[in-house]
């Protein structure tokens, strides 16, 4: 550019051949008459808006209170420092320390007996081989409402902490309309989903449960077979009691409360992301 200048074209030549505004082209011509250097100038860019002192007030206030929004860690890094921040702000700093706004995870309320038992059934069967888990059959249902549930309860978290007591929020299961989906699974081999919209009863896990899938898993395998529920009310009735001793059904103990043992759910939870990209990449 100072080069074609200098040779005596003006600027409204060197714009059009080289496709540069003409604004640019005279503060370079302009930059290099005062100084004879047109190279860019050292900047240490846009100051930030918060202090290091600052940025860890946001840290500490978001770990004592996890379900602050950004406008409310504005408002009070506002009253405490004056400095004022937007939500973006607030993102970013608390991104740069690796927090993200997620939803929390959703928990029953657990008792220190809860916590017990899990513990001890836990340490007990730590050692099992590859051979006696085989011989499970773990089982599961699941009420799908026909309500939603927007959960939109978010709470800043890191990555890898998702379970951590401070990111679970409690929540007893939700009844309400719906359609209950039962199933179970065992090593290389699953049973028939099972769907019914009324409530399941003990008269219909045992006549359609029972008899209709977990009996024939029982008479393939043999006296080893264990059968895994989760203490559900129905699965506790009397006459469940009764068909499993008279089909020779060993029940596997199972502490209350313990979905996140059962490796269904964690096989529920890959599935539903499978059919959420499936879903995503169909509107898109």
């Amino acid at each position: 550019i100072i080069g074609r200048l200098e040779c005596g074209r003006t600027q409204l030549e060197v714009s059009e051949k080289l496709g540069i505004a003409q604004s640019v082209i005279s503060r370079l011509w302009q930059r290099f008459q005062d100084d004879g250097n047109v190279s860019r100038c050292y900047s240490t860019g846009r100051p930030r808006v918060t202090t290091a002192n600052e940025d860890r007030y946001l840290a500490v206030t978001t770990k004592r209170n996890r379900r602050s929004t950004a406008s409310d860690l504005s408002h009070q890094l506002s009253s405490a420092t004056g400095t004022t921040v937007s939500r973006q702000t607030v993102y970013r700093r608390l991104g740069h320390i690796g927090l993200y706004a997620r939803r929390p995870v959703r928990c029953v309320p657990l008792t220190a007996t809860h916590c017990r038992l899990r513990l001890a059934w836990s340490r007990e069967h730590a050692l099992w081989t590859p051979q006696q888990w085989s011989c499970v059959m773990f089982s599961d249902e699941s009420m799908f409402s026909l309500q939603s549930d927007s959960r939109r309860t978010f709470i800043w978290k890191a990555p890898g902490t998702r379970y951590h007591q401070e990111n679970t929020i409690e929540r007893h299961r939700y009844g309400g309309a719906g359609w209950l989906v039962w199933g179970g699974i065992i090593l290389g081999s699953r049973t028939d989903l099972h769907v019914q919209s009324v409530t399941m009863t003990g008269h219909i896990y045992r006549d359609v449960i029972l008899e209709q899938h977990v009996r024939l898993f029982r008479g393939a395998m043999g006296a080893e077979f264990l059968f895994m529920d989760d203490n559900a009310r129905p699965h506790r009735a009397n006459i469940v009691d009764e068909c499993l001793q008279l089909e020779d059904i060993t029940r596997m103990d199972w502490p209350a409360y313990s979905l996140d043992l059962n490796p269904i759910d964690p096989a529920k939870k890959n599935l539903q992301k499978i059919c959420r990209k499936s879903l995503f990449l169909k509107i898109s």
